[in-house]
């Protein structure tokens, strides 16, 4: 057991949630290869059962690479508003028991049990909250249990499916260092191809390369490489707060009704917004529009969404809002938009559609904001004659 004086963080992980929410709904296709994702062989893979992980399957496989590996499956578009609401579900109970929780993404936790040893066990705590999220969401869940948040998650993945494992403190190492350099977290095709070339395909092997070999192949990452191999990690568990938000205003030096400059400013203001929201690795659910008419009288209009950060499913809510919004036709002095219910995730969860294209986009157009700034890509629709100026953005 874990002693009250070293550290101790659970980690929690949903089992192929996107396939238990399906199942839970239709016992029908349980035992059954289930793949969840875009409808047509042009979408990707967002989630798979284990039957179907047999053959091969894997999250953000080509779907037409998935149906030719597994062609009995069963494919589902996916239900996001199911998959939030479960999401909310576990994220409560977590809440009225945890003293701290991190809602890392919106099928895993991390919870900081440090301490706890004086008042109860963490693994007799931990197995009582795990029996308690699957009597309650009828979903499996798996959990790993370690001094810290890397071990905790690495743990976790062994003890898959719907399982549990702890690690004692001071034997990290000797849990790791067998596996493939592929079980370290973030450690992808490239890394790994690269680290293969060099001979490291062991953690072992790659926790004895001496840190500034790595740092000269790797750059930055290759310190948190030998950091992550021999065990080392100091994250904190980031205490977890619902209602979270990033929005932009603009107010403009001269009151305009031009709809088409609305338009393309709320658009230019959504992307913006979108990728901050990426780049911090964040989810919203809710999206909110507000519109100050001449005589400053202000509204706003806000509608509830399964969380996203994708530029045009955002866009799409903004625009809606705003044709709800604007029925005056007044001369508008400001606009504003504001994303809320923020939770850390990444995109995963728009594989649902059939836009395996527009995510590599995505990433690419990410890519080039990143290295020349967020004004390095715009719409072509944005590129308009001078218009009413406005005043500089105000993010909070």
């Amino acid at each position: 057991m874990l002693s009250m004086f070293e550290r101790a963080v659970l980690h929690l992980d949903l089992d192929s949630f996107f396939v238990s929410v399906e199942r839970l709904k239709n016992s029908a296709l349980l035992g059954q290869p289930l793949i969840i994702g875009g409808s047509s062989q042009r979408g990707v893979v967002a989630s798979c059962s284990y039957e179907a992980r047999h053959f091969g399957v894997r999250s953000a496989m080509p779907m037409k690479m998935a149906l030719r590996l597994c062609p009995d499956a069963i494919v589902l578009k996916g239900d996001m508003e199911s998959y939030s609401k479960h999401s909310k579900l576990i994220s409560e109970i977590i809440k009225e028991q945890a003293p701290l929780f991190e809602k890392s993404s919106i099928d895993e936790f991390y919870l900081d049990l440090s301490g706890m040893d004086q008042y109860i066990g963490c693994w007799k705590w931990s197995t009582e909250l795990r029996e308690r999220i699957i009597r309650e969401s009828g979903l499996p869940i798996s959990f790993g249990l370690a001094s810290n948040k890397l071990i905790s998650k690495m743990s976790t993945t062994e003890a898959k499916p719907n399982g549990s494992k702890m690690i004692r403190h001071g034997a990290e190492k000797a849990f790791i260092w067998p596996m493939s350099v592929k079980k370290i977290p973030s450690i992808g095709a490239a890394t790994y191809k690269k680290l293969s070339f060099m001979g490291v395909r062991k953690i072992e092997t790659l926790a004895a390369v001496p840190q500034n070999l790595l740092q000269r192949e790797f750059g930055k990452n290759g310190i948190g490489l030998w950091r992550k191999a021999n065990a080392i990690d100091d994250t904190l568990v980031v205490p977890y707060h619902e209602r979270k938000s990033i929005s932009t205003e603009r107010t403009f030096r001269s009151d305009t009704i031009d709809i088409r400059f609305l338009r393309d400013k709320l658009t230019e203001m959504c992307f913006k917004l979108a990728y901050e929201l990426r780049q911090k690795q964040k989810l919203c659910s809710c999206v909110t529009v507000k519109i100050r008419y001449t005589d400053f009288n202000t509204y706003t209009k806000q509608c509830t969404i399964p969380y996203t950060a994708n530029d045009n499913l955002l866009l799409e809510q903004v625009y809606k809002l705003f044709e709800q919004l604007y029925q005056r036709r007044q001369l508008v002095r400001l606009i504003g938009i504001r994303f809320s219910h923020l939770v850390h995730g990444n995109q995963q969860i728009n594989l649902f559609e059939n836009n395996m294209k527009e995510s590599q986009l995505l990433q690419q157009l990410d890519h080039i904001r990143k290295r020349f700034g967020n004004n390095a890509i715009q719409r072509g629709s944005s590129i308009l004659p001078p218009k009413p100026k406005t005043d500089e953005d105000d993010i909070a």
